[in-house]
């Protein structure tokens, strides 16, 4: 039972991981991104249609990250550039995302031949869990680390590619300057416009992926309204409990998805 509970805490634990290792890569380059809900939602709807069309779970990641970049960009251009509020634009970006995501999915609903949006069985095993051959069988070990679908394992790919850039490249500590002090990182020749867009539009892009894996995996392949639901909300305050580091972001996630199963395992009676 606890194991089962662990594993069910790992799955809804990953798409809040995505959600915060993105929103860490722009808070390190010094912009607090209130829109990751809306880059989330943006990333959901255009993962999910996608994959509805294309049956390739490729083509869907790769619109999820291009869908969550467009919305950072839109966030990049009103703040580095126009210099727009951070908060403000975040919450705008919020609820364009949200909505854009929500008036897309009707109108295929709308246009559909039936009542609801389903995904095709071509792409539902592409997203299955994977068994690894002789180690997926192992006891207790085997379901608990080999057992996933490939969702799980880029993210934590992803936070694990981004510990390293931040603390062990240059350019990585490069960006730590710009989102400490701008000016003083710029004084010592370090690119700091192109390296904050760089950051804030891969860091959305990272977002979108994870708003892919709530319409396609939480939601059930099949289409709702809302897909992110909140979460995130979580990952932004994630990034605080991680203390900006996308390692700790890992363990951060799955412990705050386990909370978030918990009422899946509590007697009914309570």
């Amino acid at each position: 039972m606890f194991i089962k509970f662990l594993i069910a805490a790992v799955f809804a634990g990953t798409p809040l991981l995505f959600g915060t290792v993105g929103e860490i890569m722009n808070e390190k380059a010094g912009h607090l991104n209130l829109g990751v809900e809306g880059m989330m939602a943006m990333g959901a709807c255009a993962g999910f249609m996608a994959g509805f069309f294309s049956n390739s779970i490729y083509i869907a990641l790769l619109a999820a990250f291009l869908a969550g970049m467009l919305g950072a960009l839109i966030y990049a251009v009103l703040t580095i550039t126009f210099m727009a509020n951070q908060n403000v634009t975040g919450l705008t970006l919020t609820i364009f995302g949200v909505g854009i995501s929500n008036f897309a999915g009707e109108f295929m609903l709308v246009n559909s031949a039936s009542s609801s949006l389903k995904l095709p069985e071509q792409i539902t095993a592409q997203i299955s869990n994977i068994n690894i051959p002789g180690i997926s069988t192992i006891p207790v070990l085997g379901p608990l680390l080999f057992q996933y679908n490939s969702f799980v394992y880029l993210g934590l790919v992803i936070a694990i590619i981004c510990g390293i850039y931040f603390s062990r490249t240059k350019t990585g500590l490069n960006v730590r300057a710009i989102g400490e002090n701008p000016g003083s990182a710029d004084a010592a020749g370090i690119k700091v416009t192109k390296l904050k867009y760089i950051n804030v539009l891969i860091g959305g892009g990272i977002c979108g992926i994870g708003g892919a894996y709530c319409s396609m995996i939480i939601n059930g392949g099949v289409w709702m309204n809302n897909p992110v639901n909140g979460q995130g909300w979580i990952a932004v305050a994630l990034v605080i409990f991680a203390a900006w580091k996308p390692l700790r972001a890992i363990f951060g996630s799955f412990i705050f998805g386990a909370f978030n199963i918990l009422k899946y395992y509590f007697p009914k009676t309570i």
